[in-house]
């Protein structure tokens, strides 16, 4: 269940921060500045409804400090951010995965869209990719160690 709690809290940080990076992309920013600036913001959503929801407190429990809490929060959360940047950097930059796309970027043209270039698409689709990877480990990472029960000594 929590897991499933984690997931839920996951789709919002999705949407802040895949809607950020997306929205920078579109106006032309660097896809890596996009990706930094969608991160920040969502690492701070996803800390307030960890705590409060996925990974509260037992009544029994003695209380975690709660900037101790938010530190390892985005700790945790910047290993996945690295990994999902150096993914990035292979899949827009390496790979080039724009070139297998220029299909999807010629039906936005389309549809009246010019911005949504091959490129545009490319970056935001490897973004898109990198969420079955990062997400499972920034869970682990958040449940024993972020939010993790403290041993008493």
């Amino acid at each position: 269940m929590q897991f499933v709690k984690f997931s839920l809290v996951g789709v919002l940080n999705t949407l802040i921060s895949e809607g950020v990076y997306v929205i920078i992309v579109f106006l032309g920013g660097h896809y890596l500045v996009a990706s930094i600036i969608g991160f920040s913001l969502s690492v701070v959503n996803a800390y307030y409804w960890n705590s409060r929801y996925v990974f509260k407190e037992d009544k029994e429990e003695s209380h975690r400090v709660w900037w101790k809490a938010f530190l390892k929060t985005y700790v945790a959360y910047s290993g996945g951010q690295l990994l999902n940047m150096g993914l990035l950097i292979l899949w827009v930059d390496i790979v080039k995965i724009s070139r297998w796309l220029g299909w999807l970027a010629d039906w936005f043209i389309m549809l009246g869209i010019q911005q949504l270039d091959a490129e545009t698409i490319g970056e935001i689709v490897a973004a898109g990719i990198n969420l079955v990877v990062t997400v499972p480990i920034n869970y682990l990472l958040n449940k024993y160690w972020a939010f993790g029960k403290r041993k008493e000594n």
